[in-house]
């Protein structure tokens, strides 16, 4: 990793993100831990939330435009953003009386000068910068146009606006680095041409491959849906969970990638074959998630899997995503499993939840669940405050009665 540069500062770099969603999930990570990377190399990062260039929708990659957000979810989708961010950076404190390190973090909003653009001053000033020929032959777009979807005018502006935040981030700023994934960069590279265009500096880009496991996948994903980094929306078991299901043959790889374990203790865990490669898979789980949730709850993670799986005695719940009901939410015939299922996430919709139980991988307990119509009652809770929903061997959710 580079250090400080020869001037002896901090370099700003920055890495964006629309708020297209409430939260950012693992495909995000590898980005993430290079900002990281980079502030414990003494430089200083950037974080863009895109609540500008939300309103417009990046094409890159897609199909079909996004939808439309108002200003009200994108706020909210900008909360729950920025909170991952802390969990990984050090952040400026705008309350300290004292100077604040050069590599300190700071947060921006595109939006503050988005906004305030004036259209015909700005296609101006910036769109005579573009061609539309040079913007055809990225890849990004080509790929769109290929597939004959629809391609709106607003999104075709998308690269102009990125384009801009780099000119604008360098000003305000002095940032002379965006990071990205590898799709983004015909967005990037747009940025450092007009850099040079317009304000005679050099930018620079640095992209990373988008990350797929062993098998081809794309990372992050799974047959529940995307690997949110938010409790809210993954709990920490689950998160935990994740990482321990990591294939033999992703796990070195891993542990280099999203932990900070030494290479040397890497190398160590790499010689490890057959059964044993499974204490490898519990110490990535382990770093991972104490990096975005902290280490504080590995213990209660590591109390509920030996419930599960020794079938040890007391406790071990409380890492589970966890639902509460009321008794009076059991009047008529009762609560669906289906739903309880989707509720907890253990299931993306009703029908997935109908054929874990067709198939037999529904528990309440250490009983299957073999209706599929079935419902939980008052009585499965057998005088105790909480019941466990099992899915398949490795995922599992609490409904507890207030």
């Amino acid at each position: 990793m580079m250090e400080a540069n020869e001037e002896g500062g901090a370099l700003s770099a920055y890495l964006g993100f629309d708020a297209t969603a409430d939260s950012l999930h693992v495909g995000s990570l590898l980005q993430i831990m290079i900002l990281r990377h980079l502030q414990q190399s003494g430089h200083k990062p950037i974080v863009l939330i895109g609540g500008g260039t939300s309103k417009v929708g990046d094409p890159t990659g897609k199909d079909a435009s996004r939808q439309m957000l108002d200003d009200a979810a994108i706020q909210k989708n900008m909360d729950g953003i920025s909170s991952v961010f802390e969990k990984f950076l050090t952040f400026e404190d705008p309350q300290s009386s004292t100077p604040t390190p050069p590599t300190d973090a700071i947060m921006v909003n595109n939006n503050d000068w988005l906004s305030a653009i004036k259209y015909l001053d700005f296609l101006r000033d910036y769109g005579s910068q573009f061609t539309v020929n040079r913007m055809l032959s990225f890849e990004s777009v080509k790929q769109r146009l290929a597939r004959e979807s629809p391609f709106s005018f607003l999104e075709f502006n998308y690269m102009i606006l990125q384009a801009y935040d780099f000119l604008e981030l360098n000003r305000r700023y002095g940032a002379k680095l965006q990071l990205g994934g590898s799709d983004q960069w015909g967005n990037i590279v747009a940025g450092t041409e007009l850099g040079r265009r317009c304000d005679s500096v050099q930018l620079f880009g640095l992209t990373a491959p988008l990350i797929a496991t062993s098998d081809g996948k794309k990372m992050g994903k799974t047959a529940n849906g995307a690997v949110w980094l938010n409790a809210d929306k993954c709990s920490e078991y689950d998160y935990w969970q994740f990482w321990r299901n990591t294939s033999d043959a992703d796990v070195v790889r891993f542990m280099k990638l999203f932990t900070e374990l030494s290479l040397e203790k890497v190398d160590e865990m790499g010689k490890l074959e057959g059964s044993e490669i499974n204490k490898a898979k519990i110490v990535l789980a382990d770093e991972a998630t104490a990096m975005l949730h902290g280490r504080d709850c590995l213990e209660n993670i590591h109390n509920t899997v030996e419930s599960m799986f020794k079938k040890s005695k007391g406790g071990g719940t409380e890492s589970l995503p966890r639902i509460f009901v009321s008794s009076g939410d059991f009047d008529g015939d009762g609560i669906k499993f289906a739903d309880l299922f989707l509720d907890l996430k253990l299931a993306s919709s009703k029908k997935e939840a109908r054929r874990l139980i067709k198939g037999g991988g529904a528990k309440l307990g250490d009983e299957k669940i073999t209706d599929e119509q079935g419902t939980l009652a008052l009585d499965d809770f057998g005088g105790a405050n909480e019941v466990t929903l099992r899915a398949g061997k490795k995922r599992a959710g609490v409904i507890e009665l207030k």
